[in-house]
């Protein structure tokens, strides 16, 4: 039996993770800021199997709260075995283009706030030497497009934390696990057309995270294949791909 932490626990794709981390009898710590839905989600999970649930109101954006945050997962739980963080917002790229306030409030959720959390968990789990924590980046981030820079910058930023987290808790037996979804078909994509083999479903997506994290993976692109499609992208030259609309 395992003790998880889901931070933005009412995303589809946490939601769909939980359900299979129920089933396993885990003790899961739920975080969200809809208090409806995150009770709504407990009661499913309880009957699905798991251990116990704890549900846990908290807007990402009130880094006051991190700290209180992990200390109630642990006097709930406890012990914290792992953390996945899961909360994220895809931003209108054109109102950020026109609105510095609203991009920087699009990268503190979706990246200042990762990091925060990040932070306090590295150093919960280096003191106890042993821990997970994974994380939902995305492709997003693996090269700015005009279509969404804003988004892929602040994706950019936690994967590049990421890999440095991980290297840096490597010696101290704790795992970091970036975990880059493609297209996903969840509310938050609702304004965009969908439909496709490029496109997956929250609970394809849960399952490859429920691998990676057993696998102990250090970057997984879910589907698996986003994985070829990004290392082309990448590898366009930058005078031939500035003239890309993409």
């Amino acid at each position: 039996m395992k003790n998880w932490i889901i931070v933005g626990a009412t995303s589809a794709i946490a939601e769909a993770v939980g359900r299979i981390w129920a089933a396993k009898g885990y003790k899961l710590f739920l975080v969200g800021r809809d208090e409806t839905k995150l009770n709504s989600i407990k009661a499913d999970l309880n009957v699905r199997g798991a251990d116990s649930v704890n549900a846990h109101l908290m807007d990402v954006n009130d880094f006051d709260r991190h700290s209180h945050c992990l200390d109630s997962a642990k006097a709930a739980m406890g012990r914290i075995d792992g953390i996945l963080i899961a909360h994220g917002t895809l931003p209108d790229q054109k109102a950020c283009e026109a609105s510095f306030p609203l991009a920087l409030k699009e990268i503190e959720t979706n990246a200042l706030s990762v990091i925060s959390l990040c932070t306090l968990a590295a150093n919960m789990f280096e003191e106890q030497r042993r821990g997970e924590i994974a994380v939902i980046s995305s492709v997003a981030g693996d090269r700015g497009r005009q279509s969404n820079y804003v988004y892929g910058a602040a994706k950019g930023m936690v994967s590049t934390f990421l890999q440095g987290l991980r290297n840096r808790l490597a010696k101290s037996g704790v795992h970091v696990t970036t975990i880059k979804p493609g297209f996903v078909d969840t509310p938050m994509t609702s304004a965009i057309e969908k439909g496709g083999p490029l496109w997956a479903s929250a609970e394809q997506v849960a399952e490859g995270i429920n691998k990676a994290i057993e696998k102990q993976s250090n970057v997984v692109y879910l589907p698996f294949f986003w994985w070829s499609i990004m290392a082309i992208i990448k590898s366009i030259p930058e005078f031939l791909f500035k003239k890309l609309s993409l």
